[in-house]
């Protein structure tokens, strides 16, 4: 590890006064060696004064400039993918400003870097398992291993949705992180918005008589309810958090959707029966590819978007103690009903 320097002239907020300060005591320390030295002969003692400038000179404008070529260093690392390096910020000036804003931005670099490395794997894991899937449905078809019936091409067409889910989250999420969703905020019926959501549940997930699956969605949400937010988005919310709980519920299970008024705000309960969440896990869920440990076939993009799209709407999104589930509760700001 390279050995910290001592920087004397960090305290100075100016580097223009830094720059005085270096003159100012370069001049005195070479005055007073020449003053010293008054007896010797004159060249002696000009050479000696020379010296005595140009060391304090150096010593006092290497702490100033050091900064400087740190950052250069950690430009250079970077350039060649290694985001690690800081620059040591303990000057007031304005230099030590940039060295701060710089170690800020080489943080948020790593950050992005982390991110794209995760999402380029993961998204190639989610791609792997439906891609070969489909290919072996597709292989059999062709070498008459099966028949084109009903069963293997509804397994072909699961396989396609998968697929279809995956690629309409990733458009979702980057368009929420970039920030490119406007919001058209009115105010909206809940009760209405969870019925919506409930259908789009039932259609998307094929829960019904003709299914093996027998989810059954109790709307306990109170008409005249009123939320100030984007229908659309937070359809999509609520459209994904209903989705999250059919999967994980048992057959023949119930999921309760609540809602109640709370202060300026409306808290909204979506709970299921499956096995719940494990608390040391409950900070992760609404990360991306996320799954809580699950692999039934979501893409662990729908609960990051519900989470991105709450904040945006100033609310909050959380897993709540439940003893018989999951329960995901959404505050959102609300007006009461005139």
């Amino acid at each position: 590890m390279t050995p910290t320097r001592p920087r004397p002239l960090d305290a100075i907020r100016s580097f223009k006064t830094k720059t005085a300060v270096v003159v100012g005591v370069a001049l005195f320390s070479s005055s007073l060696s020449f003053w010293v030295t008054a007896q010797w002969q004159f060249r002696y003692a000009l050479l000696l004064a020379l010296v005595v400038a140009l060391v304090v000179t150096w010593f006092l404008a290497h702490g100033m400039t050091s900064p400087l070529r740190e950052m250069t260093g950690a430009v250079r690392a970077m350039s060649h993918g290694d985001y690690s390096g800081r620059v040591r910020a303990t000057s007031r000036d304005e230099i030590g400003t940039l060295a701060t804003a710089f170690n800020q931005m080489a943080a948020d670099l790593s950050a992005t870097d982390t991110y794209r490395r995760e999402v380029v794997g993961n998204v190639a894991h989610e791609l792997r398992t439906p891609v070969a899937a489909l290919h072996a449905v597709l292989e059999n078809l062709v070498d008459g291993v099966s028949t084109p019936d009903h069963d293997t091409l509804a397994l072909a067409l699961s396989q396609t949705d998968r697929l279809g889910r995956l690629v309409d989250d990733l458009l979702d999420l980057s368009r929420v992180e970039g920030g490119a969703i406007a919001l058209d905020r009115a105010m909206i019926d809940l009760h209405g918005l969870t019925e919506d959501a409930v259908a789009e549940c039932l259609l998307r997930n094929g829960i019904g008589q003709d299914s093996a699956t027998h989810v059954t969605f109790h709307n306990a949400v109170p008409t005249g309810l009123l939320v100030r937010a984007d229908e659309a988005r937070m359809h999509q919310v609520f459209a994904n958090l209903l989705d999250n709980a059919a999967r994980h519920s048992p057959t023949d299970g119930i999921v309760d959707i609540t809602a109640r008024a709370d202060g300026t705000g409306a808290v909204i309960d979506i709970a299921d029966q499956g096995p719940g969440i494990d608390p040391d896990e409950r900070g992760r869920i609404f990360e991306r590819f996320t799954r809580g440990g699950s692999r039934d076939g979501g893409t662990g993009l729908g609960l990051a978007i519900a989470h991105w799209v709450v904040r945006l709407h100033d609310g909050e999104i959380a897993v709540v103690d439940d003893p018989d589930g999951c329960r995901i509760r959404v505050r959102l700001p609300a007006q009461a009903p005139t």
